[in-house]
């Protein structure tokens, strides 16, 4: 189990080198001074200090993140106007790209890891197979299909979970597998699966549900219920194999470019749904599920337990949330700063500096706040 928990804190300690690392190398290449570069926050654990550049590079007891402290950034800081490696003598564009280096190289972070997991595994194909999860006992397919097992025909007819595969001449389109089913009204179904590379035909006779309230006691199993996934309806009767069917891809080799190109997606299409689900938030169609770096850890801790594959994948899903919620243009985040630094560029004037200041540091307060609410809420301390 170790293992599994330091790659969940490598993982942890990428998201967050990678984000600071973009503001670093960016403000470094537009003449600022770096005075520190802190992994987590609060006072430096371990610190190395840089002969070439003065810079301290630490690591700090608190997980929710991690800083770079700019010369002249700090609010409380008091600036000398002639001293050209401050933060707020820089011209206006290269803060702007300071402060959006951060996110961008998150949204970078994930393009490369998608590249070369696209170039060296592969992408998973448009079509998806039904695959069984899981085998509910009581039920004629109890004994005759395993876990693991993915169904090719029903009756000798193709079937596919989603989209189209081209064979030959063959073209299987979309179908329901429960709708098979039932479409026999309980008469034996023979279902060919692709077991330990081999094609098996099994016949199963399928049980009759009656109603909704036998149905919803059959799905009581959470991962049943999760598979199903029935459409329900009052006094139609149903017929289950008793088995979880669930949707799953192919992996098809590609080249470089192909990998390119997929990889050049993955943000956008990540974005997307990140957005698409914060919009259903808001509408109240789903409830907000929040996290903080426990619940990350957690996370990470499982999925590399999954799998190398599985862990990459969500660190590239993460790069991309990390990103995304920093360029939000609230205070205290860098969507926040990248606001008033936008009124400057346009109007070619800065805003208050003291009404700058207090933004930021009532935005900090509130994020601080939140974030020690949701890692109590990580920790079971309250739901």
């Amino acid at each position: 189990m170790w293992i599994y928990w330091t790659a969940a804190i490598f993982s942890l300690a990428f998201l967050i080198v990678v984000h600071e690392g973009g503001h670093y190398f960016v403000a470094r290449w537009c003449g600022m001074r770096i005075e520190r570069f802190s992994i987590g926050f609060g006072p430096g654990i371990f610190k190395r200090r840089s002969k070439k550049t003065g810079t301290i590079f630490q690591i700090a007891p608190i997980p929710f993140g991690g800083f770079v402290e700019i010369r002249g950034m700090n609010i409380a800081e008091d600036v000398d106007p002639d001293d050209r490696a401050a933060y707020p003598n820089r011209p206006a564009w290269q803060r702007f790209v300071t402060i959006f280096a951060g996110p961008a190289t998150n949204y970078l972070s994930a393009m490369v890891l998608a590249f070369f997991l696209y170039w060296c595994h592969g992408v998973n194909s448009s079509w998806k197979w039904f695959e069984v999860a899981a085998v509910q006992p009581g039920y004629d397919a109890h004994g005759k299909l395993e876990v693991g097992d993915r169904i090719l025909e029903v009756d000798h007819v193709p079937l596919l979970a989603e989209g189209e595969y081209h064979e030959g001449a063959k073209v299987y389109t979309q179908d329901s597998l429960t709708g098979r089913v039932s479409a026999k009204k309980g008469a034996p179904v023979t279902i060919t699966v692709l077991r330990d590379g081999k094609k098996v035909d099994v016949s199963i006779t399928p049980t009759r549900i009656a109603g909704p309230a036998q149905q919803m006691s059959i799905l009581a199993d959470a991962q049943m219920r999760a598979c199903c996934n029935l459409a329900l309806k009052h006094g139609e009767p149903r017929y289950l194999l008793g088995i979880g069917p669930i949707p799953v891809s192919d992996v098809i080799d590609v080249g470089i470019g192909t990998a390119l190109v997929g990889a050049a997606e993955y943000p956008i299409l990540q974005t997307k749904m990140i957005a698409g689900g914060i919009y259903h938030i808001f509408t109240g169609e789903e409830k907000a599920d929040p996290g903080g770096p426990k619940r990350i850890f957690d996370e990470f801790a499982k999925a590399w337990q999954l799998g190398f594959l599985t862990g990459i994948q969500l660190l590239m899903a993460l790069s991309v949330y990390l990103g995304l919620f920093n360029l939000f243009p609230l205070p205290a985040l860098d969507g926040g700063r990248l606001v008033f630094l936008g009124y400057e560029m346009v109007t070619r004037r800065r805003a208050n500096p003291k009404i700058e200041a207090m933004v930021h540091m009532g935005g900090i307060m509130v994020l601080g706040v939140v974030m020690i609410l949701v890692t109590l809420r990580d920790f079971h301390v309250f739901s």
